[in-house]
């Protein structure tokens, strides 16, 4: 359906760990951030989705978690729907909100992405990870990753002690390499520039700029990735309030930020010459929002690895099929650039809480678009457009989702 929803207020916490904070306390208060945004009361809310990917397993808290946070806001009696789509759980939220908001059964609807990831025993963490794969596959998976890696002369540890994902995107990144001349000096300005980005962002987990060679320097994780072409084990929570044009007029929102378009697919396995779930998934939203990558302003990626955002690049039409590496080499997608992409530091600097990260890309675009983004302000910005999926079944991601706002 044809999506009419604004934006209303935007909220997140800092992306890091925090031990001894909960999912109550972070989503208490990126919900909160959000509603005082909004210029609203909790009492206005008449709805919430909430995205959580792994409490269940690192936390133990399944089945009720949006009714556990909310009530302890003294939030009850209205419908509270808990989300999960593995790193797609908060953009879910977020389609879910605005569809109902756009069908007319509610003015005033939160949408919460949550995730408390970092454990002492990483093997948790990491398990998380491995969970958003088909467990009955997850053996010929690991050995298939480990053929892969050998026939390159890569380190053949998947699953052992990091997230079998980084065996995924580093099989895509040799790929990459071999099929288009890619190098690992592409990859590493990838980490670099969103470095960069991430050292003027508060709310980011890792605030440090980092060189080309530094990155290149870090402790190898499987090739060609090091430490930081990885993205982070992080806490937090983000939230946005949407509204139907009716409620935006009441509360006089002078700076609206409205959803163009949003589209989500599935992943599916296809064939070589058949688009993924991010081009399918661009395309419509491109179509659906009646635009085309070329009037793109500023856009957020799903960066979980260097290499996939180079990839994402080309998948979303910002540039041809094989050119993501001479178009981060170029300084298109920094600040400054043609479309700056990731000015919030991307996953990769920002954080990966995964199931906050849908919804941090959002609160990131909306304040672009309003020109409140401070030192990595982009210039004018008018249109925006969001990238985030994660899982993965057969030689897709298993869930999808590719958003344009508009100012």
């Amino acid at each position: 359906m044809k999506l009419n929803a604004t934006i209303a207020g935007v909220g997140m916490t800092r992306f890091m760990k925090y031990p001894d904070k909960g999912l109550k306390e972070l989503g208490a208060e990126a919900i909160n951030a959000a509603v005082s945004d909004a210029g609203i009361s909790m009492a206005d809310v008449e709805s919430a989705f909430v995205g959580n990917c792994a409490a269940g397993l690192v936390t133990g808290q399944e089945s009720v978690r949006g009714q556990v946070i909310l009530h302890a806001m003294g939030v009850g009696k209205i419908p509270i729907i808990n989300v999960e789509n593995a790193c797609a759980s908060g953009s879910t939220a977020l389609i879910q909100a605005c569809t109902m908001v756009s069908a007319g059964l509610y003015d005033t609807v939160l949408a919460l992405g949550v995730e408390k990831l970092s454990h002492e025993d990483k093997s948790k963490s990491f398990a998380a990870f491995a969970g958003a794969m088909d467990i009955d596959e997850l053996q010929e998976m690991i050995e298939e990753l480990k053929r892969a890696a050998e026939a390159d002369g890569a380190d053949a540890g998947a699953g052992q002690n990091r997230s079998m994902f980084m065996d995924v995107y580093a099989s895509a990144a040799r790929a990459h390499m071999a099929n288009y001349g890619t190098t690992a000096e592409q990859f590493a300005m990838v980490a670099s520039k969103n470095s960069f980005h991430g050292s003027l962002n508060p709310r980011a987990q890792f605030q440090q700029e980092l060189s080309v060679e530094e990155v290149l320097n870090e402790r190898m994780i499987v090739e060609p990735l090091t430490r930081a072409m990885c993205s982070p084990i992080g806490d937090g929570a983000a939230a946005a309030v949407v509204v139907s044009e009716k409620k935006a007029r009441e509360l006089g929102i002078t700076k609206p930020v409205t959803i163009a378009s949003s589209v989500m697919h599935s992943g599916y396995n296809h064939a070589d010459d058949e688009p993924d779930t991010v081009q399918l998934s661009s395309r419509e939203a491109y179509e659906e929002a009646g635009l085309g990558p070329q009037d793109i302003d500023v856009v957020e990626v799903h960066d979980a690895s260097a290499p996939a955002e180079i990839i994402a690049y080309e998948q979303l039409g910002l540039c041809a099929p094989g050119e993501g590496g001479a178009h981060v080499a170029s300084g298109a997608s920094r600040l400054g650039g043609r479309q700056p992409v990731n000015t919030s530091g991307g996953l990769l600097r920002k954080g990966h809480p995964v199931g906050a990260t849908g919804l941090a890309q959002i609160v990131e675009l909306t304040e672009q678009l309003q020109g409140r983004s401070g030192k990595r302000q982009v210039e004018g910005a008018r249109i925006a457009m969001a990238q985030n999926g994660g899982g993965k079944k057969g030689n897709d991601a298993a869930a999808m989702v590719v958003t344009i706002l508009r100012s």
